[in-house]
């Protein structure tokens, strides 16, 4: 009896100590490393170049004021490539090369700060790029 007592106890002990959370599904690391996540830019027409150390990573999806817009199964963007141009009516947002991000914000006119939020994806990795614009 004392046997199987200890064998039950040391195999609680060995099942519990046993870490299973060290590579948990869907928390990969930083894998796109942006040079900023947050940007001001005036009420003019404006720019900003982003830069990233990692080059596997995509446009998830845009906020821009209320609108949100999405880009997968369009024929006209091939978010895998190396390189794509978005165009709306009042922003750019090109992935110009594997590691850099380029978005233009035509002139604000409405009074009030615009904002932008572009989502980025890089397999089970999210990021953000938070662009305020000033109004005129």
């Amino acid at each position: 009896m004392m046997k199987k007592t200890m064998f039950l106890v040391i195999g609680i002990f060995i099942l519990s100590s046993c870490k299973d959370n060290e590579n948990p599904i869907g928390k990969w690391d930083d894998i796109i490393k942006l040079s900023t996540k947050s940007v001001e830019l005036t009420a003019q027409a404006d720019s900003v170049t982003i830069n990233t150390q990692g080059d596997w990573w995509w446009v998830d999806g845009i906020s821009f004021q209320d609108s949100t817009y999405s880009y997968y199964n369009r024929t006209d963007i091939n978010l895998e490539s190396d390189a794509y141009t978005i165009t709306e009516d009042d922003f750019t947002v090109e992935r110009r090369d594997k590691n850099t991000l380029f978005v233009r914000l035509k002139e604000n006119n409405t009074g009030a700060e615009r904002t932008m939020l572009i989502g980025l994806e890089a397999g089970d990795y999210f990021d953000h790029v938070n662009i305020q614009q000033a109004g005129n």
